[in-house]
C-alpha cells in the first residue's frame, strides 16, 4: 500500500474509532527492527493495537499472515515495555473493502 493510500485509510479508521468512543494515543509507532503498529487507541481502560488493511474485497484480511501477526505481537510487547505500561490490551484489525470498513476485535484469539 502506498504511503498516501495508507494515510487515507488510517485517517478514515481514526475517524471511525473516534466516533465510537476510542481515544487515539499514537499512530505509526515504529518498534526498532520489529515492525510498525498502525494505530494505538484506548477505550474503557483497554489499549487497542490496530492493524489497518485495505483491498477491493474484505479478503485483505488474509494479508495479516501468521508472520505479520507475530511481528505485531512483538511490536506491542516492545511498546508496552518502553512505555512502562501495565494495561489490558488486545490486537484488532480494521479492514477496508473499497470504502467499506469492517472492525475485527481481538484478532489473536
Amino acid at each position: 500500500m502506498s504511503r498516501s493510500k495508507g494515510n487515507y485509510f488510517e485517517d478514515k479508521a481514526v475517524s471511525f474509532l473516534s466516533s465510537n468512543g476510542y481515544t487515539i494515543i499514537e499512530r505509526n509507532f515504529y518498534a526498532k527492527k520489529i515492525g510498525e503498529i498502525d494505530i494505538i487507541a484506548s477505550k474503557n481502560s483497554v489499549y487497542h493495537f490496530i492493524e489497518i488493511k485495505s483491498g477491493e474485497t474484505f479478503e485483505a484480511v488474509y494479508n495479516i499472515t501468521p508472520a505479520k501477526l507475530s511481528k505485531l505481537k512483538r511490536s506491542v510487547e516492545y511498546y508496552i515495555q518502553i512505555k512502562k505500561l501495565n494495561v489490558d490490551y488486545c490486537i484488532d484489525a480494521i479492514i477496508f473493502a473499497g470504502e467499506e470498513l469492517e472492525y475485527l476485535d481481538n484478532i489473536t484469539l
